[in-house]
């Protein structure tokens, strides 16, 4: 009895894992995308005015309405668009007079590549300076200094910094686009990118400095220099070590919320990605568009943090026993 009830938890365990790890991401877009489509639902303006333009006769209205679905209460049309979303269809833009869809199917390339750049920059130089700063203690203050400053810049003030700076005064960089081809892009982003990571970068330094401070004065360290190691090893196996997990997911969480800094880092320089994209549907109230990228956005984010937290209970020993017992 004792191995058969043994045998049942482990197999209640496995069959629950999917539902845990899928269920709790799904129900976070299903709550987040309501709320979008509400907000915008109540937002001011009419969209069907705006298609329509002049004075459209009450007829003209309605037909435009019912074309959209928008003679449905708001749930049903939630739940249209959801189901319609869920497929890949997300409207037409009432301002390109284009399938949503295909409106967004190059800019999402371009995004990506540029938070994507951005990351590589968050990553090697956030935790290369918090190494630094915590493992040599002469350069700490500085490397606080430092970190301190950049958390401090915003991202749209960087970006004018270095346009002025890096494009306009050495011409080393374009001011405008996103380039062709991959090297293009390499070039064109450079400024972007940099001026995307900055904030993101000083954050990761700061944490990582910290972490790497408070592991150094753990007890087992000091065993471990007691023991006549050597300042290297002790720092690789036991500060580093230690360190490195929540130093990753930190990581991981500031570089997927970098995807929320491209719409000002893409309006500043020019560059047809979906930031860029969301700030004119906004302005125009082109609201299909905006909550297709709105939901794009949230998705990505989401699904990163889904990979995150599986992630941290794979590399977590200590993670996996409270599940065990659990």
């Amino acid at each position: 009895m004792p191995a058969e009830s043994a045998t049942s938890r482990t197999v209640a365990r496995a069959a629950s894992a999917p539902v845990r790890w899928l269920g709790g991401p799904l129900l976070t877009i299903l709550i987040a995308s309501f709320v979008l489509f509400m907000a915008l639902a109540a937002a001011p303006g009419d969209p069907v005015m705006t298609l329509l333009g002049g004075h459209p006769t009450p007829e003209a209205v309605a037909a435009m309405r019912a074309k959209l679905g928008m003679d449905h209460s708001l749930i049903v049309q939630y739940w249209n668009w959801l189901i319609a979303a869920a497929q890949g269809h997300f409207g037409t833009s009432i301002i390109y007079r284009s399938d949503v869809a295909d409106l967004l199917a190059g800019r999402i390339r371009i995004t990506f590549f540029l938070v994507a750049y951005a990351a590589v920059i968050v990553v090697a130089v956030g935790v290369g300076l918090g190494i630094l700063g915590g493992a040599v203690k002469r350069l700490g203050s500085a490397v606080a200094t430092i970190a301190a400053v950049g958390v401090a810049i915003p991202a749209f003030v960087a970006a004018l910094f270095l346009v002025q700076v890096f494009a306009l005064g050495l011409g080393w960089f374009p001011t405008m686009g996103a380039g062709t081809g991959f090297f293009g892009h390499l070039w064109h982003m450079t400024l972007p990118a940099v001026a995307l990571a900055i904030g993101a970068a000083a954050y990761i330094a700061q944490i990582t400095r910290a972490t790497i401070f408070e592991e150094q004065s753990r007890e087992h360290v000091e065993a471990a220099r007691g023991r006549g190691l050597g300042s290297v090893d002790v720092f690789r196996r036991h500060v580093l070590r230690n360190a490195a997990l929540p130093i990753i997911t930190v990581s991981a969480l500031t570089a997927a919320g970098l995807i929320a800094g491209t719409v000002v880092v893409e309006y500043a320089f020019g560059i047809g990605g979906l930031g860029s994209l969301l700030v004119s549907s906004v302005a125009s109230k082109d609201y299909a568009v905006v909550e297709a990228i709105t939901l794009i956005l949230l998705v990505v984010f989401v699904v990163t943090l889904a990979i995150i937290d599986l992630l941290q209970a794979v590399l977590d020993p200590r993670s996996r026993a409270a599940r065990k017992v659990g």
